[in-house]
């Protein structure tokens, strides 16, 4: 299986810790308006070097800039706050002891839209799957719907490493990118939670993938249970 990647982990750490001193300025909370000169001076690098570093965070999403005389009006982007929280969270777990944390939930089985199969039959999702996964996907997915105590949950879950699958284009038409959280179904089968970047349904609803057809593995209905379980990303 493929490494992490996820906006934190394939960041350079010199560039997170540039990304971190913005944040101590303020550019979490708005633009802030800061020099190369004095950003330079704070990280410990060279003017050139702070210059760089604004560049590559830019092109990366993580920043929003405005360069105006004298300086640059700089705001971290949802992207970078994602970023500052995955770095955060893996490092209170393995400050707390909490690298081996498992991330249980119990949600309802519904039908959706029936569009998961087509996108999961598109030749480049499938053959990232296959890369990054180490399965070969169902033609579906499985939708569960958690309830509201799981929520808070689902939220951090967001923070762990996962798998990124590259948006791309086919017959004229656009298909954006996804993230894949591997996970245990029911403790029996492999799976993944899969997350489009663009998608009709909130935080409640869970996607799951698998190399066979889960409905018919587990029997199962509308209504019926379904365990999902994370326990991080296997090298």
């Amino acid at each position: 299986m493929s490494a992490p990647d996820s906006g934190a982990t394939r960041l350079k750490p010199f560039l997170w810790f540039t990304l971190y001193e913005l944040m101590r300025l303020g550019a979490l909370d708005g633009p802030i308006k800061v020099s190369t000169t004095e950003l330079s001076g704070r990280l410990g690098c060279s003017q050139q070097s702070a210059s760089r570093h604004l560049v590559l965070l830019e092109r990366e999403g993580l920043i929003a800039r405005r360069i105006e005389l004298g300086g640059s009006h700089i705001r971290v982007t949802a992207e970078g706050r994602r970023a500052l929280e995955e770095v955060d969270s893996a490092l209170r777990r393995s400050l707390e002891g909490l690298d081996e944390e498992v991330y249980e939930f119990e949600g309802t089985v519904f039908s959706g839209m029936y569009q998961g199969g087509y996108y999961i039959t598109q030749a480049s999702y499938g053959d990232q799957i296959r890369e990054k996964l180490g399965f070969d996907p169902f033609p579906g997915t499985l939708n569960l719907r958690l309830g509201e105590g799981s929520l808070e949950l689902r939220r951090r879950l967001d923070l762990e490493p996962s798998v990124h699958l590259e948006g791309f284009k086919a017959e004229d038409r656009a298909f954006g990118g996804a993230l894949c959280y591997p996970v245990i179904v029911n403790s029996e089968v492999e799976g993944a939670l899969i997350v489009a970047d663009r998608t009709s349904y909130d935080l409640s609803v869970m996607e799951i993938i698998s190399p066979v057809y889960l409905r018919k593995r587990f029997g199962l209905e509308d209504g019926d249970r379904v365990k999902v379980t994370y326990s991080g990303l296997k090298d």
